[in-house]
């Protein structure tokens, strides 16, 4: 990694807020979520239970339900229905990354083992199943029809980016666009979602509503950008997975398309050469990071995160001050600057 982004990266280290601080308003409803996780474990059917248990101890950020909560609260929202809706949306987003774990065949989710590791494939995929279908179908008790139908869209968006992926995987010609499109549906349409939801449980204008998804996108772009970035430059106990875990399975993203679009010709046929195997060994993997690393590729995705992060506090930069308001404006500085 170039200089100039090795500082960038320190810097925002150093001004990175206090995700504390950021949820201090919601610290309780936040508890609230653990629980109302913890509800999904308990099932009659042993295996169900002794999964989920697995699944929902508390880890992660909860950004997501985090985000709903503040953009409810920013618009006034004093029910409590944004416990639950908060609740399923991460039940969703922890369907899609058991899904995600074995496409991807990832060994270790958040420090443990992955779920499909510990009770196999057929398994969890039926978990995974279960869960998507429990959240969509618990949305109904909520008086706001249209949050069903919001959850079921965005759904079927993220398997729809989990399935261009895959059929993108080992593609050396996938264009920038196309890896945009793929993590907007894959990642950022669950953020605009969660922000969405926030804003119809508010009572949002059409405009306001429509400013929420917006910062969503953003903010989730944001996210998945760097999320890939630290496949290059992540600390693996820090990630509590293995670095270079995409590339080694061959995923396209975006530093490697930029390498591939822009270095000179003989790092392109050399990376174009170690990537006609299925599986990059660690000599090749270290090659090709060396390439990367050398041609400015690290220092354009960290731009066009900030990019992404910047387009979202400027959104949320519209809505009347608050400290809900002040919040979302902090965490897309937040995810940028995050390590894992």
């Amino acid at each position: 990694m170039s200089e100039l982004a090795k500082n960038s990266v320190v810097s925002r280290v150093k001004k990175r807020p206090d995700i504390i601080r950021l949820y201090a308003n919601i610290t309780k409803d936040l508890d609230k979520v653990e629980e109302r996780l913890k509800l999904y474990s308990r099932s009659h059917n042993k295996l169900i239970a002794e999964i989920s248990n697995y699944l929902f101890q508390k880890g992660g950020k909860r950004i997501r339900p985090a985000l709903l909560m503040l953009c409810s609260k920013m618009l006034g929202y004093n029910g409590k229905e944004h416990i639950l809706m908060s609740t399923l949306v991460e039940t969703i987003h922890t369907a899609s990354l058991i899904h995600d774990d074995i496409i991807d065949n990832s060994e270790f989710r958040r420090g443990k083992e992955s779920i499909h590791v510990r009770w196999g494939p057929n398994i969890t995929v039926l978990l995974g199943d279960y869960l998507y279908i429990k959240a969509l179908g618990t949305s109904l008790q909520s008086k706001h029809h249209r949050i069903t139908q919001i959850l079921t869209d965005t759904s079927t968006r993220m398997i729809e980016g989990e399935l261009s992926e895959y059929c993108m995987s080992g593609n050396q010609n996938l264009a920038e666009e196309d890896y945009l499109d793929i993590i907007n549906k894959k990642t950022a349409s669950l953020f605009s979602a969660s922000c969405q939801i926030g804003g119809i449980l508010g009572q949002a204008s059409k405009k306001e509503e429509n400013s929420l998804k917006e910062y969503g996108t953003n903010i989730g772009m944001t996210f998945q950008i760097i999320d890939d970035l630290l496949d290059f430059i992540g600390d693996e106990k820090i990630l509590g997975k293995p670095v270079l875990s995409d590339l080694s399975e061959s995923r396209i993203t975006l530093p490697l398309i930029y390498t591939l679009n822009n270095d000179g010709k003989e790092n392109r046929e050399r990376i174009a050469e170690l990537m006609k195997k299925k599986i990059l060994e660690k000599d090749s993997l270290e090659e090709v990071l060396k390439i990367v690393k050398s041609n400015g590729a690290l220092d354009y995705t960290s731009k066009k995160a900030e990019e992404f992060s910047l387009k979202s506090r400027e959104i949320i930069s519209q809505f009347p001050k608050s400290s809900h308001r002040d919040a979302l404006a902090l965490l897309p500085e937040y995810v940028l600057s995050r390590k894992k």
